[in-house]
């Protein structure tokens, strides 16, 4: 169960930033956020070293830690390349594990195939 502080939290920084971010987006975004924190830290980086090499300011990082929706996918992906751990931004929506999509698409699938009625006109098919 989450405690008072961290719902206040979240709530805290979506009206601070004046964009409507869903909860549980601002809880998925806080626990990334202090995901790439703790790999930064146990790869021994500090934060003014890790900023250089994904090109960005300290306080960009810091936002980023904390969770900012406001910080690009780029600077994400950056993060995740200097932390060794690109291949995992690749496979986040992989189109054919995509379980919805496939389902969608199985759904709108005809019940029956006919062939078509061709007529000869030149021998050729």
């Amino acid at each position: 169960m989450e405690s008072s502080n961290q719902v206040k939290s979240s709530y805290r920084s979506v009206k601070q930033d004046a964009i409507p971010v869903p909860v549980p987006v601002v809880r998925a975004l806080e626990k990334l956020g202090h995901d790439l924190s703790l790999a930064r830290r146990r790869r021994m980086l500090t934060q003014a070293s890790m900023a250089e090499r994904i090109q960005t300011s300290v306080a960009t990082l810091r936002r980023l830690e904390k969770g900012d929706p406001r910080i690009s996918i780029g600077v994400i992906a950056q993060a995740f390349l200097v932390l060794g751990e690109l291949n995992k931004i690749t496979c986040l929506l992989d189109t054919a594990t995509d379980e919805i999509g496939l389902s969608l698409m199985n759904e709108q699938l005809p019940q029956r195939v006919r062939n078509k009625k061709h007529t000869v006109s030149s021998g050729a098919l």
